[in-house]
């Protein structure tokens, strides 16, 4: 099966305890945990500090499986959690794939940190969950809320713990079990 993972830093699995951008190690990081724990061939499209992009990329026709999770660095940066889920719903559109092959996850909420100062962020990003699924069910495409898997957050509240990367993983396999 050929899976591409589309998101941000905590799909690259960034470490946020190195300086300059460094990744945990491969099997601390979700993406990696998904493809060692099932056999298939995952590609890694996570990018530090990617937004939701305002047109989708190409993605090959063979994709069995794309997952997406993003939103949190728009949320960082201003954005509603209504206004990024209109951009991910544009961001949908222009994807190629069969419905069926894509998985919208919302990304856990953040928590007090180093880069989420107030309340107004973790509101939003409590918020954005639910604009998620009402856009999932609306779109037709699967969903999972990874607010729901007890994921640790680091020191800055936002960027997941080797143990969250893990705790990740575990919930997404159990997702992809009942597909």
């Amino acid at each position: 099966m050929n899976v591409i993972c589309f998101g941000d830093s905590n799909t690259f699995g960034y470490d946020p305890r190195a300086w300059l951008g460094g990744r945990y190690e491969a099997d601390s990081r979700w993406v990696d945990i998904l493809a060692a724990q099932t056999g298939w061939t995952v590609c890694n499209m996570g990018q530090n500090g990617r937004e939701i992009p305002s047109a989708a990329p190409d993605f090959p026709a063979d994709t069995d499986l794309l997952i997406v999770m993003l939103g949190t660095n728009d949320l960082l940066q201003g954005r509603s959690p209504e206004q990024a889920a209109e951009q991910l719903e544009r961001f949908f559109t222009g994807v190629s794939l069969d419905r069926s092959k894509l998985l919208l996850i919302a990304p856990p909420p953040m928590a007090l940190g180093a880069w989420v100062p107030g309340q107004k962020l973790l509101d939003a990003s409590l918020t954005f969950a639910p604009c998620c699924r009402a856009l999932a069910e609306k779109m037709g495409i699967g969903f999972a809320d990874a607010g729901k898997w007890n994921i640790s957050l680091a020191y800055d509240g936002v960027h997941f713990t080797e143990q969250g990367h893990k705790d990740f993983a575990a919930g997404l396999l159990e997702v992809l079990k009942g597909k």
